[in-house]
């Protein structure tokens, strides 16, 4: 048997191999290690043999035990794994809670205006820059040259808050303090564009609402004129809107710059539309953000991000946009 043990081992390690459960393995393991096994009855067989046989024959026996034993040792984690896994498929359970039709939500029509915006003037070389929406009187009012008492600043059009001396905190009523905030904490030259959510005293209406959305940019450079703005907002009506849409300043008036303008744009059927306001800085403006109005100058324009949304989705009142009617927001 000893000349046989090739054969056994083969024969072993096929059976091994073919087991598909551990009770099977179990089975083979004992067949072909057991005490009644081939390989173990060989054993008996080493000590009839000739002397100079019998070392090298009980070293090819127990290589050939050992080999066995690890092929079973081997097949017997990888049959363990396998129940394993049977068994926790059979009990897995689906929660899932799957109905029988998922509506798949989208970003808010002022949410996708104001990112459109942002990628607009990002891609004109713009910065995006942001400030508190609490503010302070001096950033919201006398930096921007709003002198005391006027209309603006009484308490029927703003919000103040209780911080600080009365009246000298309040909710932002544009993001204006934000070019001064730049101002203050960048040399020139700037250009930056300011989106945010503004407070008024507003009656909610069609066309109004008491918290708001406006975006405002601002560009400090040297040698910047009127020319430089209008050729700002062409360029930005062109790439917001597309082809066939221009844009035209007619004068006005604005504390904060001089000369001031509104900005129109004009659709392709020929008809004009109200968009903004705008202007060359003042230099009472550019000195209150600590830059030199002999050395740099700057242009400014602001409109709102709400009353660009109404435009471009076509709504009709402004209060449907913050109804949180899903029938009306789905439509958008």
């Amino acid at each position: 048997m000893i000349d046989e043990l090739p054969t056994l081992e083969a024969e072993a390690l096929a059976a091994v191999a073919a087991s598909s459960m551990i009770d099977d393995l179990k089975a083979v393991e004992s067949s072909v290690l057991g005490r009644q096994a081939p390989l173990s009855l060989a054993k008996k067989e080493i000590a009839s043999l000739p002397a100079e046989r019998r070392k090298d024959a009980g070293l090819a026996l127990n290589e050939t035990r050992r080999r066995v034993g690890e092929a079973i040792d081997a097949r017997r984690e990888e049959l363990a794994g396998g129940e394993r896994s049977a068994q926790l498929a059979g009990e897995r359970l689906d929660l899932t809670e799957v109905p029988d039709h998922v509506d798949v939500g989208h970003a808010h029509v002022v949410t996708r205006t104001w990112e459109a915006l942002e990628d607009t003037f990002v891609g004109m070389g713009f910065r995006i820059a942001e400030g508190p929406e609490v503010e302070t009187d001096w950033h919201n009012f006398d930096a921007l040259n709003i002198p005391p008492g006027h209309p603006a600043r009484d308490a029927f059009d703003t919000i103040y808050v209780n911080h600080g001396t009365p009246g000298s905190a309040l909710l932002r009523t544009h993001t204006s303090p934000v070019q001064i905030r730049t101002m203050l904490e960048q040399d020139p030259p700037i250009y930056i564009v300011a989106p945010g959510r503004v407070f008024r005293r507003d009656t909610a209406d069609a066309t109004h609402m008491p918290v708001f959305h406006q975006i405002e940019g601002l560009v400090v450079d040297r040698e910047i004129s009127l020319a430089d703005l209008a050729g700002t907002i062409e360029a930005f009506t062109e790439a917001y809107f597309g082809p066939g849409f221009h844009s035209r300043l007619r004068p006005n008036y604005f504390p904060f710059t001089e000369p001031s303008a509104e900005f129109d744009i004009q659709r392709p059927d020929g008809s004009w539309l109200e968009l903004g306001g705008c202007g060359m800085v003042h230099p009472n403006v550019l000195r209150a953000g600590g830059i030199d109005p002999e050395e740099w100058s700057a242009f400014a324009f602001g409109f709102g991000i709400d009353r660009l949304a109404q435009m471009k989705f076509g709504i009709d009142d402004l209060r449907d946009m913050f109804s949180n009617d899903v029938r009306i927001l789905t439509q958008f």
